[in-house]
């Protein structure tokens, strides 16, 4: 039995880790094209994943945990990442950094229909204040309220899928464990990321500057494989309640990164929105802890 303190240190640990994601795209999608990064990152962490599983000789999943685990990869290995690199091509990965805040919430709630949990009506009321923020945000960096631009809709999918490849990886990572978690799901999604790779390599070969390359090599390396190391065995540890909430300082870090790494200028709307959307997130984490009156109440047959 470990701690609730172990699990809050190793998910601030992959947050850590994530938190650079978003800059480090900026700067790839500056030499490589955004459907390389998305799928060879994916191709170079399943062969770590792959040496990793077979030195260590791990048993393969079950039938059904292949399932769950094919939810993972459509989540974290493919969708996320395909969809960020489409949207920091023509977006700051401060804005980017904002629309992603809604990801503690939007796991949390994921977490609840995964596991049939009960919460308090404040939790759905947050949840979706959290998300109005949002697009709120998103459509006055816009220019005006209702528009929004492709790169908004690529990024409110990526939180979608990340969110639901979240929540059922940290499950699964009770039975698994943490890195074979991620491990097995990168393995299962490899082939459909190098077919990607390949049709986009071959027909125009990747070329970048090395500071672009080594932008790439961290989302290969850490923020595909390494960070979900940490990540996952914070959630598997939990309670995952408690650990989603580190979240919440993803998108402050993330800012942060891209005002130091990219020099990009951090105005006020941008500072009001990330404040108004990890506001809302940690309102709704906080109260998915508070069960709900009807998981509370004793009942009657109880001796």
């Amino acid at each position: 039995m470990l701690s609730t303190r172990a699990g809050l240190w190793w998910g601030l640990l992959g947050v850590v880790a994530f938190s650079f994601t978003l800059p480090f795209t900026r700067i790839a999608v500056g030499g490589l094209s955004p459907l390389f990064i998305g799928s060879a990152r994916a191709v170079v962490a399943a062969v770590l994943a792959a040496i990793a599983l077979t030195a260590t000789r791990q048993h393969a999943p079950s039938r059904r945990q292949w399932w769950r685990l094919a939810v993972v990869a459509g989540g974290v290995v493919a969708g996320f990442p395909l969809l960020t690199s489409f949207a920091m091509t023509a977006t700051p990965a401060s804005h980017g950094a904002v629309v992603v805040g809604l990801l503690p919430a939007a796991t949390a709630v994921m977490v609840v229909l995964r596991t049939r949990e009960r919460p308090r009506g404040a939790f759905w009321v947050f949840a979706a204040l959290g998300a109005a923020c949002a697009v709120a945000f998103a459509s006055m960096q816009n220019g005006g309220l209702g528009e929004l631009h492709a790169a908004d809709l690529l990024l409110f999918g990526a939180v979608l899928a990340a969110a639901i490849g979240y929540a059922e990886g940290g499950l699964l990572a009770r039975e698994l464990g943490s890195w074979q978690t991620v491990s097995w799901a990168l393995v299962l999604a490899a082939p459909l990321m190098l077919a990607l790779t390949l049709a986009t390599a071959i027909p125009h070969p990747p070329v970048a500057a090395p500071a672009q390359w080594l932008a790439f090599a961290y989302l290969a390396a850490v923020s595909m494989f390494l960070g979900f190391f940490a990540w996952y065995r914070g959630l598997a540890i939990g309670p995952m309640a408690q650990v989603s909430q580190i979240q919440l300082v993803q998108p402050v870090m993330s800012i942060a990164w891209a005002a130091l790494l990219l020099g990009e200028q951090i105005g006020w709307a941008t500072a009001l929105g990330g404040v108004a959307v990890i506001l809302c997130a940690a309102l709704a984490v906080r109260t998915r802890l508070v069960p709900s009156r009807s998981t509370t109440r004793p009942s009657h047959q109880e001796s």
